[in-house]
């Protein structure tokens, strides 16, 4: 392994003997001046907030072209930006109401979200200020709505609906829902956990459960408020696109890294009545739960602030159509390119603007000038200014918004089954069950879970298509009668499991577990259609066996506790192994005394692995749990096993314990012809894979880490030479979005990692991808120079213990696993 430090010393000298006095300017007060963009564009500073006027976190237009923002802990300001040789004019806003994370400029009036109170006597919530002498000043300020919460995922963001008649305002999983009038999301919400849930071992969100972060609508004067959707965990603005529909940037919980219900940051398509599964500790749902909806695109480790759609900027067309997320941990804006995917969207992620320290919080488009203005700041960071204007060649005229789809047009007919007393003709919504449209039969099952079970349930017994059955049976599992249940779990038992589709398969399974959750009284009816499955498990499909092992350590225990424990031993990333270690914990038969010993002694095992926060906590309450379900005769047998304590271990211990075949160079491997890849041994390179380290830092459809990038496409996307040059030469050829920056210090030190984190005059950074949770923190006074880092935090020589053979039979594996 190279001595990093050492490198990245060098290097970092090297490069500052040339450039140390411009570096000195770019980086004046931490507000870097050189920002990466797209071929045309160019940004500017506008301005760099003095730290008297705090570190701003929200912005908006008003009707006159000029920006409003607001300090994260103080108050708002109204800025005039400057052009050319005239400068930008702050003033502030003398109106006793700040700290606002939402602001919005609509029906003559300034509305403002306080996250918390700006004087101690006016509570965090929905305000409106108007200007009622014509003086230019808001002199008036009215509470419109409390709302229950407070700070970073407190109340956020307020904007203007597509037909400017009614307000949209969102909030974080640590704000009560404010009382709505309505709801288009059925007021049945629960848990709705198949194996016992884990708090967060650190506490964080204690006792906040479901329904999590929430969308509402209300109208100009705050009066009645719908419930939209709900599930996020903390979605800090949302943004309606052309067309008129409505998306959001949902953080992850950055503790759970390593962890197998971790779910990376993700653009959610944000529509009537939807659920978006953020759950309480281990609890959040996986993807294909049918009772949720599935994320737009997955970003990765990312803290999501300000979104806005290119609409009315002076931009090429692309881009006027494109989502702009900000990221505030890694200093990035992406461009999320839309495109329609049947009654929804997928999207594809563009690095926009980012640079190193650049915390995004905001962002918007002044239509005005057709300028993207940006702030960066938050948790009394520097905050600043930023504008970006497009000075190319390409045409910047106005574009129209791209026609709606067939599909999202049957979707937008079915919400209005959302609605109280609509009178949505019920045969209309059962059929759409059948719908091979996933957002199709979301909203067909909110329709009828809106309507009297009794009018509906019964119709699941003449189901003849397998996903108007499965469908049928979620939405009577929420919310039906004891004999609908019945009725719901024979349907599904009729069911042949081999011709289910692999989503179906998945659908099937949350169906009995929800049939099983809100049963009245106990019954076996759903548990006979889990048990017929142990023949079927395992399966061969990593996601899938998971689900399966998750329900049978519940409905087969007898056979399914010693068949989960081998995949535990065989599960090649630490995800899908403590995800089997947390089934087991709570089954309560099925044992032997052998069995329980080589589960507890994975516990010694697993003392090697690395993840967020919370990882250590997590995995002891999944031990503390195994151990209260322990008979008191066989904590008698264990007792010398139980009472080791884990040693940690070097996450390379595996690498290193293996003989070095060579020290490869690509030369050595090239040339490799279409023969080389024939009848590869993919079970040998899925155990390549683990033994190189990767799953460690990146994640290969669905499983292993999240600070690496995702490799699920790798294969497919690169040839043979340019994968081996990654995987053998990583210094080659480092990814903007996971390059590292040297910071040379007054001290005579030096620190190599990614900023991940501010927090007031610090940064934090993370100079291991291996362990996300390792922190330096370094005072932003004490920095003498920065310089990104030209080392990649991809440890060189992962595969020099392998042979050619294990190298191509990799690349083989990698390849194969894009094409299921």
């Amino acid at each position: 392994m190279r001595q990093k430090n050492f490198l990245a010393t060098l290097l970092f000298l090297v490069a500052a003997a040339s450039d140390a006095v411009g570096l000195a300017q770019e980086n004046e007060a931490g507000v870097p001046r050189r920002l990466n963009l797209p071929k045309g564009f160019e940004s500017q500073v506008v301005y760099v907030v003095p730290k008297s006027q705090g570190s701003w976190v929200s912005i908006t237009t008003d009707p006159k072209g000029r920006l409003i923002a607001s300090s994260q802990y103080g108050r708002m300001y109204r800025i005039t930006p400057g052009a050319g040789e005239t400068p930008t004019n702050v003033e502030p806003i003398d109106a006793p109401i700040g700290r606002a994370q939402g602001l919005l400029c609509a029906f003559d009036s300034l509305y403002v979200v306080a996250h918390r109170s700006h004087d101690r006597k006016t509570p965090a919530g929905l305000y409106r200020c108007k200007d009622t002498n014509g003086d230019d000043q808001y002199d008036q300020v009215k509470l419109l709505r409390k709302l229950g919460g407070a700070s970073e995922h407190g109340p956020h963001a307020v904007i203007l609906s597509p037909d400017k008649k009614s307000l949209y305002i969102c909030a974080g999983n640590m704000t009560r829902i404010p009382d709505p009038e309505s709801s288009r999301v059925p007021r049945h919400w629960e848990e709705d956990q198949f194996v016992p849930r884990l708090p967060d071992p650190n506490g964080h969100a204690a006792g906040k459960m479901a329904p999590g972060g929430w969308v509402c609508k209300t109208d100009p004067d705050g009066k009645s408020f719908e419930l939209v959707c709900s599930g996020f965990r903390n979605e800090y603005d949302i943004a309606f696109s052309p067309q008129g529909e409505l998306f959001t940037f949902d953080a992850d919980m950055e503790w759970d890294v390593g962890l197998p219900w971790y779910r990376p940051t993700r653009v959610c398509h944000v529509v009537s009545g939807g659920e978006y599964g953020w759950r309480n500790g281990s609890g959040k749902w996986p993807t294909h739960y049918p009772d949720s909806l599935p994320p737009v695109a997955e970003i990765g480790p990312a803290s999501p602030t300000g979104v806005t759609f290119g609409t009315g900027a002076k931009f090429p067309a692309n881009y006027q159509n494109a989502m702009f997320i900000g990221d505030w941990s890694y200093g990035v804006i992406y461009a999320m390119h839309m495109k329609q995917n049947g009654a929804s969207w997928s999207a594809e992620a563009e690095r926009f603007c980012h640079s190193n320290a650049l915390p995004v919080t905001d962002i918007v488009i002044n239509p005005h000038d057709g300028a993207m203005y940006f702030l960066i700041g938050g948790r009394n960071s520097q905050s600043a200014l930023f504008r970006i204007r497009y000075i190319g060649s390409e045409s910047t005229d106005a574009v129209a918004a791209e026609e709606l789809s067939g599909e999202v047009a049957d979707r937008r007919k079915l919400e209005q089954s959302h609605q109280s007393d609509s009178g949505f003709p019920l045969d209309e919504l059962w059929q759409n069950l059948s719908s091979e449209d996933r957002f199709i039969r979301f909203a067909a099952r909110i329709g009828l879970e809106h309507r009297a079970a009794a009018d509906w349930e019964s119709k699941i017994t003449g189901a003849v298509n397998a996903w108007a059955t499965i469908e049928g049976a979620v939405a009577i599992g929420r919310c039906g009668s004891g004999a609908g249940k019945k009725l719901a779990a024979a349907a599904l038992g009729k069911l042949d499991w081999q011709t289910l589709t692999r989503p179906q398969k998945f659908a099937y399974l949350r169906a009995n577990q929800l049939l099983l959750l809100r049963a009245e009284a106990a019954t076996r009816d759903p548990i006979r259609n889990l048990e017929k499955l142990d023949a079927v498990f395992p399966s061969g499909d990593v996601e899938l066996d998971r689900e399966l092992s998750k329900v049978l350590v519940v409905a087969a225990p007898d056979t399914a506790v010693a068949k989960t424990l081998q995949l535990l031993k065989k599960a090649p990333s630490q995800q899908q192994q403590v995800a089997y270690a947390w089934h087991l914990a709570s089954a309560k038969s099925g044992w032997t005394q052998e069995l329980h010993a080589a589960y507890f002694q994975w516990f010694l095992d697993s003392a090697g692995f690395l993840g967020g926060h919370s990882f250590g906590g997590y995995v002891k309450s999944i031990r503390d749990m195994a151990v209260e379900n322990l008979s008191r005769d066989r904590k008698t047998e264990l007792a010398e096993l139980l009472a080791k304590t884990p040693q940690v271990k070097d996450p390379y211990a595996g690498l290193k314990a293996r003989a070095t075949v060579r020290q490869w160079k690509v030369k050595d491997l090239m040339p490799v012809t279409d023969a080389d890849f024939a009848n590869r041994d993919l079970e040998n390179g899925k155990q390549m894979f683990a033994v190189g380290g990767c799953y460690k830092c990146h994640r290969l459809r669905g499983q292993g880490g999240m600070v690496g990038p995702d490799l699920t496409a790798a294969g497919n996307r690169f040839n043979t030479r340019d994968m081996l040059e990654t995987l053998i030469e990583p210094d080659k050829t480092i990814s903007d979005q996971y390059s590292a920056t040297i910071f040379a210090m007054e001290n005579g030190t030096t620190v190599n990692g990614r900023v991940v984190n501010l927090a007031g005059d610090e940064y934090w950074v993370q100079p291991d991808m291996i362990n996300p949770d390792s922190m330096v923190k370094i005072k932003v006074a004490e920095i003498e120079q920065m310089k990104e880092s030209k080392v990649s935090l991809m440890p060189s020589g992962l595969l020099d213990t392998m042979t050619r053979d294990d190298i191509l039979d990799l690349i083989a594996w990698m390849r194969a696993s894009q094409q299921r």
